[in-house]
């Protein structure tokens, strides 16, 4: 049972949350054309204990609910996806008429299209988070297995043998991915968040989006969404791709997010530099490490298949993208007053990156309570 101090955090705590979630429905409507976002009303927001569901959209009382469990208990970005998959219901409801439908029926199908939402996302059906973290590996995927044993290799004390396992992995997901798109293998596609919501991100969280992009073959964007601790509407990297390359970048996002941060206390345990040197290092790291993968191919080029090796953008990856986000904007980031010194430094460090273990390993879901 709960003390009074933490029932009222927990409440404190919920009224972040409905707050949240009305932005949430706000901003989810902006993929809809004007006139049906004039059709949905706003409605009555609610958490709930839930036993059977993470969430319901009740017509008759103008009513959308969440489970309790589901937002106190699960990242934001599951939350979402329910919180979606809810809002089709409404859609399909007050846009389509469909109120006399099956709950899953034609209209609701259509409503998810339309609002890109997961019809899925009910029901007894595992959080996002927790359905990518249980995905099993095919036994019979040779390339995945040879993955798994070089990046188990790259934890080798030994730095030769430890690099040389990773950039030889790296060199397998390449070639996992490419035949994936040239032999038109069907896949499916999901979206997750890569780090926390903010209101602002540093510098070196844009590089790190980028070295995903470039060399995991996920496609990263930054999505608005709530900041439960600041109560505001923020942004997210949010990485699309198929589940194995979500978890494998998800995986080295971490890595080299924990790098940095050790890197860092080394680095400035006499300097008592400030954060923005800290960028300098970190963003030198991302960039020491990139010019070691893209170093790669010149010392393979000697191969007979290098062109297979050969990253090539995975159209129907692209088509996900652009349907669920059909309006993106590009903005550019401009840098005054950096540290040469530093950033040198932060380069020498991220040579020296070696990315191990990686593909077997689950994520943690960010609980919101303890």
């Amino acid at each position: 049972m709960l003390s009074d101090s933490n029932i009222r955090l927990q409440e404190k705590l919920e009224h972040l949350i409905l707050h949240g979630l009305a932005c949430e429905w706000e901003t989810a409507l902006w993929v809809l054309e004007p006139d049906e976002r004039g059709l949905l009303r706003k409605p009555l927001i609610s958490i709930r204990n839930l036993s059977s569901k993470w969430g319901y959209w009740s017509g008759r009382q103008k009513e959308l609910c969440l489970s309790r469990d589901l937002v106190l208990n699960h990242a934001w970005d599951s939350v979402r996806e329910v919180l979606l998959h809810e809002i089709a219901h409404q859609y399909a409801e007050q846009v389509l008429g469909a109120c006399t439908e099956r709950p899953h029926g034609p209209a609701f199908q259509q409503a998810c299209r339309r609002l890109r939402a997961n019809p899925d996302a009910c029901g007894h059906s595992k959080p996002l988070r927790e359905r990518l973290a249980n995905e099993t590996m095919d036994p019979t995927d040779k390339i995945l297995r040879r993955i798994q044993k070089l990046l188990s290799l790259a934890q080798s004390c030994n730095p030769y043998e430890a690099e040389s396992a990773m950039l030889k992995a790296h060199d397998l997901i390449a070639k996992y991915n490419i035949n994936l798109c040239t032999e038109d293998t069907k896949r499916s596609y999901c979206s997750v968040f890569a780090g926390k919501p903010a209101l602002r991100h540093r510098r070196e969280e844009y590089h790190l989006a980028h070295l995903l992009q470039d060399y995991y073959f996920v496609h990263g964007l930054w999505v608005s969404t709530y900041v439960l601790d600041k109560g505001r509407m923020g942004h997210a990297l949010e990485i699309s791709g198929t589940p194995r390359n979500i978890r494998m970048a998800g995986y080295v996002y971490d890595f080299v997010k924990n790098y940095i941060h050790s890197q860092w206390e080394s680095f400035n345990l006499d300097k008592r530099l400030n954060r923005y040197r800290r960028t300098d290092f970190a963003v030198g790291i991302i960039e020491g490490f990139r010019s070691k993968l893209k170093a790669k191919p010149e010392k393979i080029s000697i191969r007979h298949d290098q062109t297979a090796l050969v990253a090539t953008e995975d159209p129907l990856l692209k088509a996900y993208v652009a349907y669920k986000y059909p309006h993106t904007v590009t903005h550019r980031r401009n840098v005054y007053n950096q540290d040469e010194t530093v950033w040198n430094a932060g380069i020498k460090a991220g040579k020296k990156l070696v990315i191990s273990k990686g593909i077997s390993e689950k994520s943690h879901t960010v609980k919101l309570l303890a």
